[in-house]
C-alpha cells in the first residue's frame, strides 16, 4: 500500500478559501460510522483487520500535521528571537562607536577636523533603539510566551513615528559621513592613528573603519521588514497577534519607502540648494552647446510667458508660499541691517569717554553725579546689555539669515526647471533624459510645497522670539538705569520734575546739546581748515610764473588733496600743486570735475580738491604806510608791534643799549596796521584796508605757519596774510596791545 502524501509535501491551500477539515476531524468521523457500521458485526474477523489498516491510514495524517505545527512555531521563535537578538547586539555595537571610539578619538593630536559630523543623529537612532528594547523589557516575557508577539508589534507601531524622524535625517546625511571618512584615508598617517584607535576601543569586533559601524542604522531599517515578515511567514492566520504582526510589517515597509523618499529630496536638494561663486572664467569654462541651447530655450519659453504667446502655469499655493518667503526675507534682513547699526553705535559710544578727561568742573556737585552716573553706566549696564544682545538677537539673527540662502537658490531654480518641463509636458512619449528633467522639476515642487510652509512658520517664530528678546533687553536696560538713577534723585537738579515736566525738559535739553554740538563741530571743521601756506619750491614758483602769465591770477588754484586718476583724461596730481582753471565743467557739463592746467598736462580734476590760491608777496611794494625807521634801527621783525613795557627801568648812571636809546628817540609807541587791501575769501579770513589799525592774537595759523596771523579788527576776528601787517609809530597808545 503506498504511503499517502504529508502535509509538508502536499500544496498550501489558498488563504482565501475555506480551509478543508484536518486530518483528526475525519479520523473521529470514520470512528462514529465504523461504530454504527459494525454494531451487527462485532466480533468479524475481517472486518477487525480491514478496521486497524484504516486506523493507521487516518492516524499517519494527523502526526504528520502536528509535526508541521511544531516546526512552525519553532521557526517563529527562532526568528522572534534573531530579532531582538540582532537589535541588543545592534545597540551596544552604537554605543561602543559613539562613547568608546569618539571619545578615544577626540584625544588624538592633532585634533581631527569635522570628527562631530560623523556622528551626527546617531544619538536619535540609539536613542530609539533603545526605547524599543526598554518597552519589551517592561513586560518581563520572553520570546516563548504568548504575548511576547503583541507585545512586539505595540511597541514597534507606538514608536514608529520616532524611528521615521531618527533615521531618515541619519540616513540623509550619510553621504557627508562617508565623503568624511574618505578625506581622512587620504592621509595616511592619520589614517593609521584613526584603525589603531578603533581595534583598541572595540578588540571583540574585526572592524578596521568607522564605517563599519556607521553603516549599521543603514542597514537595520531596512532588516525590519524582513524580520518581521519571517515571523509573520511561521506564525498561523489564527494566531490571535497575527493580525497586529501583518499591520507591523506594512508599517515597516512603509516606513522605509518614506525614508528613501526623503533621502531622494534631500539630495536634490543639497545639489541645488548651493550658492556657487564662480568667476567669469569658470562660467565660461562650463558652457557648452547643451547648456546653450538649454539657457536659449528656456529664454525663449520666459519670453513667451511675459508677451503672453504661451499660457504660463500657475500654482496659487505656491506662490502664497513663495510670497510669504521674500517677505520674512526682507524682514529678516532689515531686522539684521538694524540690530547691527544699534550694536556699531553702543560700541562708539561706549569708546568716548568725556568723563575720564578734566573738565574743569571738578567742583560742580552736578557734574561729580554725571561721573558716578555714566561710569556706571560703561563698566556695567551698558556691557551687559551689549552682551546679551549680541548673544540673543544678534547671533541668532547671522545664522537665520544665512539659512535663508537654501530656499531662496531652490526657489531660483524651481522656475528654471519649470520652464524645462512647460517645454516638454505637451509631449506623447518623453525620452530617459525628459523624464529625468520633469522628475526633477516635480521634485523640487513637491519638497518646496512640503518644508517651505514649515520653513516659513519656523523663521517666523524665531524672528517673533528675537523680537521679543530685543524688547525684553530693552526693558531691562530702563529698569537698570532707572535703579541706577534712584540714588541720584534728590541730588540732581530736575530730579524733582513732573514726569511731564521732566520728558520735556529732556527733550529740549538733547535738542539744544544737539545744536551746539553741531555748531562746534562746524567750528572746529572751519578752523582746521584754516589756510596753509608753506613756501614754494623753485620749480612750483617758475610753474605758477608761467601759469600766471598764461591764464592771470584769478585763475591760479591750489590742491587740497592729492589726485589720483581714474577716468581717461585724469590727472594725478599731489597735495599743495598749483593749476589754472581752464573749464568749470568737463565736455558732458558735469561740475564736478574742472578742466586744468598743470604746466604742461591738461586734464580733469574734481573741483572739492581744489581752492582758489592767493600769491603771498614775499616783499611788498613799498607803502607811504609802511615805516622802515625800526628795521634800519635793530632788525625789529615787521609785524613785532610794541616794545615789553615791563622790563626795568635804567637809571642815568647806567649806560642803555643802543636799540632801547634809538627806539625812544625815534618812536614812543608801534602800532600794527594793514599795509595793503585784503578781501577775505572764506569765512575763517578777515577783510582788511590798507592802513587800517588791528590786533594780532596769533602770529601764526593753527598748524604753526607764521605765512599768516590770526587778527582781530572792527571786532571780527580771522586769518590774514603776514606779510600784509605792518607798524607805524603814533603818539598814543596802541588801540590794543599785541599779544
Amino acid at each position: 500500500m503506498e504511503r499517502p502524501l504529508s502535509a509538508e509535501s502536499a500544496p498550501p491551500a489558498p488563504r482565501n478559501h475555506t480551509p478543508s477539515p484536518s486530518p483528526r476531524a475525519e479520523a473521529q468521523e470514520l470512528r462514529m460510522e465504523e461504530k454504527e457500521r459494525t454494531a451487527d458485526t462485532e466480533g468479524d474477523p475481517t472486518y477487525l483487520s480491514l478496521l486497524s489498516e484504516v486506523s493507521v491510514l487516518v492516524e499517519e495524517p494527523a502526526e504528520d500535521a502536528s509535526e508541521k505545527a511544531e516546526r512552525e512555531a519553532q521557526r517563529q521563535l527562532l526568528a522572534t528571537e534573531e530579532l531582538v537578538y540582532t537589535e541588543r547586539n545592534y545597540l551596544r555595537l552604537l554605543q561602543v562607536c559613539t562613547c568608546t571610539i569618539r571619545s578615544n578619538l577626540q584625544k588624538l593630536q592633532p585634533q581631527l577636523t569635522n570628527l562631530d559630523s560623523m556622528f551626527l543623529y546617531i544619538e536619535e537612532v540609539i536613542d530609539v533603539s533603545g526605547r524599543l528594547l526598554n518597552l519589551l523589557d517592561q513586560k518581563q516575557l520572553t520570546p516563548h510566551d504568548p504575548l511576547f508577539l503583541e507585545t512586539l508589534c505595540d511597541a514597534f507601531l507606538s514608536l514608529s513615528t520616532d524611528m521615521e524622524s531618527a533615521y531618515k535625517e541619519y540616513l540623509a546625511n550619510y553621504n557627508t559621513v562617508t565623503a568624511l571618512e574618505n578625506s581622512y584615508k587620504q592621509k595616511d598617517a592619520l589614517w593609521t592613528e584613526i584603525v589603531k584607535v578603533i581595534k583598541s576601543s572595540a578588540p571583540d569586533v574585526n572592524a578596521t573603519s568607522l564605517s563599519f559601524f556607521l553603516v549599521m542604522p543603514v542597514q537595520r531599517i531596512a532588516r525590519y521588514p524582513l524580520l518581521l515578515q519571517t515571523v509573520m511567514k511561521h506564525t498561523e492566520p489564527g494566531h490571535p497577534a497575527y493580525s497586529l504582526l501583518e499591520q507591523t510589517a506594512r508599517t515597516a515597509i512603509a516606513l522605509n519607502c518614506r525614508i528613501n523618499e526623503y533621502k531622494r529630496f534631500r539630495e536634490v536638494a543639497d545639489k541645488y540648494k548651493k550658492t556657487e561663486t564662480l568667476t567669469i572664467r569658470d562660467k565660461m569654462n562650463r558652457l557648452n552647446s547643451h547648456s546653450i541651447a538649454k539657457k536659449t530655450a528656456r529664454l525663449s519659453q520666459f519670453i513667451k510667458h511675459e508677451t503672453g504667446i504661451a499660457p504660463k502655469l500657475v500654482d496659487e499655493e505656491f506662490d502664497a508660499l513663495e510670497g510669504f518667503f521674500y517677505l520674512l526675507e526682507n524682514g529678516i534682513t532689515v531686522l539684521h541691517e538694524n540690530v547691527a547699526t544699534y550694536l556699531d553705535h553702543l560700541q562708539r559710544f561706549l569708546s568716548c569717554r568725556p568723563e575720564e578727561f578734566d573738565l574743569d568742573m571738578d567742583g560742580e556737585e552736578p557734574a561729580i553725579y554725571y561721573k558716578e552716573i555714566i561710569t556706571a553706566l560703561r563698566q556695567w549696564i551698558l556691557p551687559t546689555c551689549e552682551k546679551r544682545m549680541r548673544t540673543l538677537v544678534h547671533k541668532p539673527l547671522c545664522a537665520l539669515r544665512e539659512l535663508l540662502a537654501g530656499p531662496r537658490n531652490l526657489i531660483s531654480k524651481r522656475l528654471d526647471k519649470l520652464l524645462d518641463y512647460e517645454l516638454i509636458e505637451e509631449k506623447p512619449s518623453l525620452s530617459y533624459d525628459e523624464q529625468a528633467v520633469a522628475n526633477t522639476y516635480k521634485t523640487i515642487n513637491t519638497l518646496l510645497l512640503n518644508e517651505l510652509p514649515q520653513f516659513n512658520s519656523l523663521a517666523l517664530t524665531l524672528l517673533w522670539g528675537m523680537l521679543g528678546a530685543f524688547s525684553c533687553l530693552h526693558k531691562d536696560l530702563a529698569a537698570d538705569m532707572e535703579q541706577l538713577f534712584q540714588g541720584f534723585t534728590q541730588q540732581l537738579p530736575h530730579g524733582s520734575l513732573e514726569p511731564n515736566a521732566f520728558w520735556e525738559w529732556a527733550e529740549c535739553s538733547v535738542l539744544e546739546g544737539a545744536r551746539r554740538l553741531e555748531s562746534l563741530c562746524w567750528n572746529v571743521k572751519d578752523q582746521l581748515n584754516a589756510p596753509i601756506v608753506q613756501p614754494l619750491s623753485p620749480g612750483s614758483q617758475r610753474r605758477l610764473k608761467v601759469l600766471t602769465d598764461k591764464h592771470g591770477s584769478g585763475k591760479i588754484y591750489q590742491l587740497t588733496g592729492h589726485v589720483v586718476g581714474t577716468r581717461d583724461l585724469d590727472l594725478s596730481l599731489n597735495r599743495g600743486e598749483l593749476v589754472a582753471i581752464i573749464r568749470e565743467m568737463d565736455t558732458r557739463g558735469d561740475k564736478r570735475r574742472w578742466l586744468v592746467d598743470a604746466g604742461g598736462p591738461r586734464g580733469y580734476v574734481p573741483s572739492s580738491k581744489l581752492v582758489s590760491y592767493h600769491q603771498v608777496t614775499m616783499d611788498p611794494p613799498p607803502s607811504p604806510h609802511l615805516i622802515t625807521t625800526m628795521d634800519q634801527a635793530g632788525g625789529v621783525r615787521r609785524h613785532s608791534c610794541t616794545p615789553d613795557l615791563r622790563r626795568p627801568s635804567y637809571t642815568p648812571d647806567t649806560p642803555q643799549p643802543r636799540l632801547v636809546r634809538t627806539m625812544s628817540m625815534t618812536v614812543p609807541c608801534l602800532q600794527v596796521v594793514a599795509g595793503y587791501d585784503f578781501m577775505a575769501r572764506s569765512s575763517h579770513e578777515v577783510s582788511l584796508r590798507a592802513g587800517e589799525p588791528i590786533r594780532v592774537l596769533e602770529p601764526h595759523d593753527k598748524k604753526g605757519s607764521c605765512d599768516w596771523s590770526l587778527v582781530e579788527v572792527r571786532g571780527q576776528r580771522g586769518y590774514v596774510p603776514s606779510n600784509y601787517l605792518t607798524v607805524m609809530p603814533t603818539s598814543t597808545m596802541p588801540t590794543a596791545p599785541y599779544r
